[in-house]
């Protein structure tokens, strides 16, 4: 119910407290594309644990955790209610952020976006190197674990970056509908980059995915 919410919301984490019923559980998604496939800028080792290790365990953690928030709620616990929302935010996150990463990248991704998107990159940083340097500065800057995203503020109507500590998800922290995420937690990167994280990031523009993210930026603007 969380993530799933979420997902369809662009971000937002809210979970379906209302529901008591039975409910589907969350499931680790199928990579669209083979653990190797992003080598030589992301290897197949990290993609393999990444993937079916660390994303398995925030869904299985996700799973266990709203079971409880079930219980608890059933039985009108308000104090456990409270007590499981850090771990609903943190589990949830990581599922919601990860399931927007996969798809972020791509074997034939890299270059520069077009059409629409590319225009409102221009419009809102002046230039898609500047919009690079900028992203990048932020992923760079995180403190410890976290997220450098390229976010779409509906209100405003214009393309903004921020980071995100540990897995809290974009837009339940910043409003941001998420359009672009990069993992700078250091099991995104460390098998391959060791503790240099600038050079993970350089690596990764190899492998975006612009057809999807421009899709998301199409998709939120309606």
């Amino acid at each position: 119910m969380l993530c799933r919410a979420a997902c369809g919301a662009g971000g937002r984490l809210a979970p379906a407290v209302g529901v008591l019923g039975s409910r589907q559980k969350h499931s680790l998604p199928d990579l669209p594309y083979d653990y190797g496939a992003l080598e030589p800028h992301i290897n197949g080792q990290i993609m393999q644990l990444h993937h079916s290790k660390h994303h398995a365990t925030y869904v299985n953690n996700l799973n266990a955790t709203e079971e409880k928030y079930r219980e608890a709620l059933a039985k009108g616990d308000v104090t456990a209610q409270v007590a499981l929302q850090p771990a609903l935010k943190f589990n949830g996150g990581g599922h919601l952020n990860h399931a927007i990463f996969w798809t972020n990248l791509s074997p034939n991704g890299g270059g520069e976006p077009k059409g629409e998107l590319l225009e409102a990159i221009k419009r809102d940083f002046g230039s898609f190197e500047k919009f690079k340097e900028k992203l990048t500065a932020v992923s760079v800057g995180v403190q410890g674990s976290g997220w450098g995203w390229l976010g779409f503020n509906k209100e405003q109507g214009r393309l903004q970056v921020a980071a995100c500590s540990n897995q809290d998800p974009l837009q339940g922290t910043t409003g941001l509908i998420p359009l672009l995420g990069i993992d700078v937690w250091e099991h995104a990167y460390y098998l391959q980059y060791k503790n240099v994280r600038p050079d993970y990031l350089k690596a990764i523009w190899n492998v975006i995915n612009w057809e999807n993210v421009a899709e998301r930026y199409s998709a939120c603007k309606k």
